[in-house]
C-alpha cells in the first residue's frame, strides 16, 4: 500500500474498506491505524472475506504493507468497542489516527 490517506478517510467517516490481504478480499470496519517497530497497522474488524461474513466479529490486526487494492466503500459502521479498546496498552504513543471515541457501539 503505497499512502494510508484511503485508511485516514476511512477511520474518519466511518466507512467500510474494501482490500486484498492474503490474497483474499476482505471488506474491513477500520478503527485505528498505529505504528509498531516503524511500520503502520491497522486494527479492523472484518466484515466479510471472499463475501462471507465471518463466523464471529473480531478485532484484526492487518499490516499496511501487506494491503493491496485498498479502495473505500459507501457502506458506514458503527464503532464496535465491545471488541475495539481505544484505552489498549498496544496503542500508547503510536496511535496516528482512530475513530472518535465518543462514537455510538454497535
Amino acid at each position: 500500500m503505497d499512502s494510508p490517506t484511503p485508511i485516514f478517510e476511512a477511520i474518519a467517516l466511518q466507512k467500510c474498506l474494501k482490500a486484498t490481504y492474503n490474497k483474499m478480499v476482505v471488506t474491513l470496519a477500520p478503527h485505528i491505524l498505529y505504528t509498531r517497530h516503524d511500520e503502520m497497522f491497522m486494527d479492523a474488524v472484518t466484515v466479510d472475506r471472499d463475501g462471507r461474513p465471518p463466523r464471529e466479529l473480531k478485532l484484526g490486526t492487518f499490516k499496511l504493507a501487506g494491503l493491496s487494492d485498498v479502495e473505500t466503500l459507501d457502506e458506514t459502521f458503527e464503532a464496535m468497542h465491545g471488541l475495539y479498546d481505544q484505552g489498549d496498552d498496544k496503542y500508547k504513543g503510536v496511535t496516528l489516527f482512530a475513530i472518535d471515541p465518543q462514537s455510538a457501539a454497535a
